[in-house]
């Protein structure tokens, strides 16, 4: 009888190609995403070596770093990202990939068209040179972000050396409070553990609050492990995860459906199971969170105060956040709450999704952005863009004054014509808060699309859960 095992332990496994003692292994990939920008690199080592793609159909490229998204419009782009964005197209052509091209109707974020496509499926191993690749994790899948000449290695192999994480458990329990999300959990997390608590580990979410995530919360707990420090982060398949993959382009059909439905049922982690380290965090009183600082751990509670120097213990950690808060200009133990905002950014891979959308909708229904306030709001894919037009999502952003773009990773990296002027501060529902992030000088706060609705409404950070009792 063979011992229990984790999620991560049976994906691990199942994808071992070779192992020698005490190197790294050779680790099979079902699936490698590509995008413009960590690909020419990689595309010009293969020619340097005379080398090709192994595997051309299990590799999906799509435009989405470096997309404008004011226009479907190749000339809107800067010499840099029209050079990258058509040495992807020249790539995909010569190596037989499919591209999900700038004008393609399905087209979107990387993290966002996989799923979106079916392409991402429990149990497999994903990959893709862009550190957000733990998105897809959410779905039972081992899904992590590679370097470049790693790019390279999987295109010519479809294999990848590595050497295994540990693991991690990490448990919500209770039930959410209403205005509170998935967003808000993970910021909580990292407030509470730190950005480096994952290092070395793959970490499983699981508890109750998780169980009760929709897909959509599911992707952004998952998108986010890499800002913990992690490898990957996985969520084990349930009921939630095959709904939402049935009838959808690439995911099993008939008799392959019901196969896929039996191996990924056996996928969770077995009762008895060990982990290398556990740890629990109780959504029962949560609040909305949001960022102060420069790094996803530093934030709190919206109703919370920005922390004083004074007061935190470490030297190194009282260093860090003296430098934050001169960067972001906050004033130690200031309210969060009625600091004033100049842009607020709904979208990213993180938080572009349908779902998220109709969040910050059920808040802007009816309401005006503050006065002075820019919105903009970015599909993750050019599929949500279509069904938050068919639904009315689309216009209730624009009778809320908000500008509707195109799908594209736009604000959450400023390198696509979308910045945050030096100075100013802008909610945001993306994924990192670094040091000029959205731009030169940048002042990011994160937070989930129902608190960047409400702060965009107000003008300043608010509280929704004001919104949702109305």
């Amino acid at each position: 009888m063979t011992a229990p095992r984790t999620l991560f332990d049976k994906v691990w496994d199942a994808h071992v190609v070779h192992q020698e003692p005490g190197a790294p292994a050779i680790l099979y990939i079902d699936l490698h995403l590509i995008h413009e920008v960590t690909s020419p690199q990689a595309f010009a080592l293969l020619e340097r070596r005379g080398l090709t793609v192994r595997r051309p159909d299990r590799t999906v490229a799509t435009m989405d770093h470096s997309t404008p998204t004011v226009a479907l419009d190749l000339a809107l782009a800067d010499p840099q990202a029209r050079a990258q964005l058509q040495a992807l197209e020249r790539n995909t052509t010569r190596y037989g990939i499919r591209l999900y091209h700038l004008g393609h109707p399905e087209r979107g974020i990387v993290h966002v068209l996989g799923p979106e496509l079916g392409l991402t499926q429990p149990g497999k191993t994903i990959v893709c040179g862009d550190s957000h690749t733990s998105t897809h994790g959410a779905f039972g899948a081992l899904a992590f972000g590679i370097g470049t000449t790693q790019v390279a290695h999987v295109l010519a192999t479809q294999t990848l050396l590595m050497r295994k994480p540990k693991a991690m458990r990490v448990t919500f329990t209770g039930r959410l409070q209403p205005g509170v999300t998935a967003k808000d959990m993970i910021l909580a997390l990292i407030a509470r553990y730190g950005t480096g608590m994952g290092r070395g580990y793959v970490l499983e979410y699981a508890g109750e609050a998780v169980r009760s995530l929709d897909m959509a919360g599911r992707m952004t707990l998952a998108n986010m492990s890499i800002e913990a420090g992690a490898r990957a982060g996985m969520i084990a398949p349930d009921d939630t995860t095959f709904e939402y993959l049935a009838g959808r382009e690439f995911a099993p059909q008939g008799p392959a459906w019901e196969r896929a439905l039996a191996y990924w049922r056996s996928l969770p982690t077995d009762e008895g199971a060990t982990f290398d380290r556990e740890v629990t965090l109780d959504v029962r009183d949560l609040e909305p969170m949001i960022t102060y600082g420069t790094t996803p751990g530093m934030a709190i509670p919206v109703t919370g105060r920005v922390p004083t120097p004074a007061e935190t213990r470490d030297p190194a950690q009282r260093r860090l956040l003296e430098k934050a808060l001169a960067y972001m200009g906050l004033r130690p133990g200031q309210p969060i709450l009625g600091q004033k905002i100049d842009l607020v950014f709904i979208g990213s891979c993180t938080n572009g999704r349908l779902e998220d959308l109709r969040q910050a909708a059920r808040v802007l229904r009816g309401r005006r952005v503050a006065p002075g306030v820019r919105l903009v709001v970015v599909p993750g894919s050019e599929t949500v863009r279509r069904q938050a037009e068919a639904e009315g999502l689309a216009q209730v952003f624009r009778e809320a004054g908000a500008e509707w773009r195109y799908a594209g990773c736009s604000l959450c990296i400023a390198m696509n014509g979308d910045r945050v002027p030096a100075g100013h501060y802008a909610v945001s529902t993306s994924n990192r808060n670094f040091e000029g992030r959205q731009g030169p000088g940048a002042r990011t706060l994160l937070a989930s699309p129902l608190t960047a609705a409400a702060s965009a409404v107000e003008g300043r950070v608010a509280d929704p859960r004001r919104y949702l009792a109305a």
